[in-house]
């Protein structure tokens, strides 16, 4: 686990142990662990499972509107990773995991996307054509600090230039997850408006 900046620490009320206790209470411990994927988690979930399914959520959107202080930014330069906003609906991918396996799996995954606990963790329908499962969802309220909002073009250029944190850089982060959508046949127009606006296409690999 990477160490938290001396400079971040969680707001109040928002100790990452306490969520992670609240979700072990309502996952139960007795059925298989299901978990949503609209992000990174498409194209490096980092846990095993023994099933992926492409699946929608309704209610919710992908949205790349989080400010990121640790993972793909820094407090003096902050970037942007993905977060699902009220509203409309999100195309991803929904895992699987073995009973056995899922509370070290959610604890991996706390470590990753909730060090300062700012996504709020929820237990979203996920339609999928298997039928539908209930799975973990990692999502934001616009009422949160993280939360961005709309930014000038100017801003994600800056941002796509600079921000970089312990997982590399916003941009990278948001090319993988557009590619990982393509490759589902998925096809993100706001994700791709902020591409352009950040130029990110320009030195593509």
């Amino acid at each position: 686990m990477f160490p938290i900046p001396a400079t971040l620490s969680p707001l109040p009320g928002r100790d990452p142990q306490i969520f992670l206790q609240r979700t072990l209470q309502q996952w139960g411990g007795e059925e298989d662990l299901w978990v949503f994927g609209y992000g990174s988690l498409i194209w490096r979930p980092d846990f095993d499972f023994a099933e992926r399914r492409d699946a929608r959520v309704f209610g919710w959107h992908r949205a790349l509107k989080m400010w990121s202080r640790i993972n793909r930014g820094t407090p003096e330069r902050p970037g942007l990773v993905f977060a699902m906003l009220p509203g409309g609906s999100c195309q991803g991918a929904a895992y699987r995991i073995p009973a056995a396996q899922g509370s070290e799996t959610l604890r991996l995954l706390w470590q990753r996307e909730m060090p300062l606990a700012t996504y709020d963790p929820r237990w979203l329908a996920c339609n999928t054509q298997e039928g539908p499962v209930r799975a973990l969802a990692f999502t934001l309220s616009r009422r949160s600090p993280s939360y961005c909002g709309l930014l000038p073009p100017e801003q994600y250029q800056r941002i796509f230039a600079e921000s970089a944190g312990i997982y590399g850089t916003t941009r990278d982060y948001a090319l993988a997850t557009y590619d990982g959508l393509q490759a589902m046949g998925i096809r993100d127009r706001a994700l791709e408006q902020v591409l352009h606006w950040g130029q990110a296409w320009e030195h593509k690999d």
